[in-house]
């Protein structure tokens, strides 16, 4: 995510293989049976162990770029509202707002939870919240959610447990930008602790949610507790967290399969067969809000060619990639809309022949439209360190080889990677967004005429009028068909070439009871104990 998407190139799942699993089982000294577990965790009283592979960059939610942070921030905030999911739809509902009122379409009255107070003491109230508004509406340092409050036009204290929103214009995403997790705009943290602590404040947390933030020793763990205040009754179960944060996810699955871990963030889907088969073990997962891509540079030779690019979209072999390089985890994208997306998404689409797909003649009717007829040899930058490390890279140069386009794969390290990526220096690239709600945040942000994360710089006026009032309408109809029309446009003219939507799993050991999953890679342990 740079915001929540950017967070995708550190999920450390690239290049992890059953050999470097078995080098981590060795290391750890655990020695598997074939039932799967050798030995139990050990977690002393009501405490749960988890092996966190994911980035953690701050605890500071309005200034973290990655969802490995979010998935701690969950348990240690709140936000005005939050996500719930009843196995088939999400849902954006008050969370520290106890109703939430909407005026005209532009003015929105949140009224607070009483009584509610931050982890120091000090009361969450509405000039906390106000507070917070504005702190990433218009604070400084600058907040990277700021934009998500771009069409703000005021924020009121009407009484000291009601605030309100105005805004210039109706504003569609606002549901998710207001929830604790994946929108982190409205996550409310005590001003108090960050006028105590500062730019530290990301190293000493404090929110209002089920769990304290006790310590964070570096490359090692993090440690919560209980709040005994929480505003939820009963909850949290809980009395202690500790996320042990393991870089090298091969040992994170070792010691998930061997019990010395009672669950981890996140895993590798070549694993997940295992896992699964494991007796001891429940994995969580779903296909999620979120789409993977081969970008092509549009600003430049050889792809400001669209026919090359539409050539490259149709070679590729969706179902292939999915089996190769994601070990059969995932389903084929057609366009960027994704599952959970359930007003906008089409179930049926891959029978109605809308957006990109696998059809080699169609791709080389396009190939022979392109401008150079000699093979391509454009550089494809790759990192070991991105989500799926080169396999996407290597599982499409074949295909891309019958069209006369033969790819030179160019490995850098990651920093480098981002920093060309956002800079454009690139040919061909692969890439994903993770952890979307709303076709805003999907199509918006990433392909907008000049937005931060349109990398490819792809430009065309009818999407850009399309999301632009898709953004401000709040008629659902109106919306879909709008969002239809963009997908169907940058689908045609292809700066990206999509494969798949894919599922996002978490591990837990079945003595894990109560945990509530929700299809926006979220690990909340708000309901879960340990039998």
């Amino acid at each position: 995510m740079t915001d929540h998407k950017a967070i995708l190139a550190e999920r450390y799942l690239g290049g992890l293989n059953r050999r470097d699993l078995m080098k981590g089982l060795a290391a750890g000294g655990v020695v598997l049976a074939a039932g799967g577990l050798s030995r139990p965790a050990q977690a002393a009283g009501n405490e749960i162990k988890l092996a966190w592979v994911d980035h953690i960059d701050t605890l500071d939610p309005h200034f973290t770029g990655f969802l490995g942070a979010v998935k701690v921030h969950n348990n240690i905030y709140n936000g005005l509202l939050k996500v719930t999911y009843d196995g088939q739809k999400v849902a954006f509902v008050p969370d520290l707002a106890e109703t939430w009122d909407i005026t005209d379409g532009v003015i929105h009255t949140f009224k607070l939870r009483p009584n509610v107070k931050f982890h120091d003491g000090t009361p969450c109230d509405a000039e906390a919240v106000k507070w917070n508004v504005e702190r990433v509406w218009k604070g400084e340092p600058k907040s990277p959610h700021a934009w998500k409050f771009k069409s703000l036009e005021k924020v009121e204290v009407v009484d000291p447990l009601t605030v309100k929103l105005t805004f210039k214009q109706p504003y569609a995403f606002l549901p998710v930008a207001l929830t604790g997790s994946t929108g982190r705009a409205g996550t409310i943290v005590s001003p108090a602790a960050v006028q105590k602590f500062g730019a530290s404040f990301g190293r000493n947390p404090v929110g209002t949610g089920p769990f304290k933030f006790v310590s964070w020793k570096e490359n090692d763990s993090i440690v919560l507790e209980k709040n005994p205040d929480y505003f939820e009754a009963g909850l949290p179960k809980l009395d202690k967290v500790t996320i042990l944060i393991m870089k090298e996810a091969s040992s994170a699955i070792a010691a998930v399969m061997s019990g010395q871990v009672d669950g981890m963030s996140d895993s590798p889907v070549q694993f997940i067969p295992q896992l699964k088969a494991n007796p001891n073990l429940q994995v969580f997962g779903e296909i999620e809000g979120n789409y993977v891509y081969i970008a092509m540079n549009c600003r430049k030779a050889p792809f400001d060619d669209i026919n090359l690019r539409r050539a490259v979209a149709f070679a590729l072999n969706r179902e292939q990639i999915i089996k190769q390089a994601f070990f059969g985890q995932g389903i084929p994208a057609y366009t960027p809309i994704s599952p959970p997306m359930t007003d906008f998404y089409d179930p049926n689409v891959a029978k109605t022949g809308r957006g990109q797909r696998f059809d080699l003649a169609k791709a080389k009717e396009f190939r022979a439209k392109a401008k150079v007829q000699d093979v391509i040899e454009p550089k494809f930058m790759v990192t070991e360190e991105g989500t799926y490390g080169s396999r996407l890279a290597q599982t499409v140069l074949p295909m891309l080889a019958e069209i006369g386009i033969k790819p030179k794969l160019e490995l850098v390290e990651r920093a480098a990677w981002v920093s060309r990526r956002n800079a454009g220096d690139f040919e061909m690239l692969d890439f994903n967004w993770w952890a979307d709600l709303d076709p805003d945040e999907t199509l918006f942000p990433e392909f907008h005429t000049g937005a931060a994360w349109n990398y490819p710089g792809w430009s065309n006026k009818r999407f850009d009028e399309c999301v632009e009032q898709a953004q401000v309408s709040l008629d659902v109809p109106t919306r879909k068909a709008l969002y239809t029309e963009a997908s169907d446009i940058i689908m045609d003219e292809a700066p990206i070439a999509i494969t798949s939507h894919m599922p996002v799993f978490k591990i837990f050991a079945k003595k894990v009871q109560g945990f509530k999953y929700i299809p926006v890679d979220s690990l909340n342990l708000h309901t879960v104990t340990v039998s």
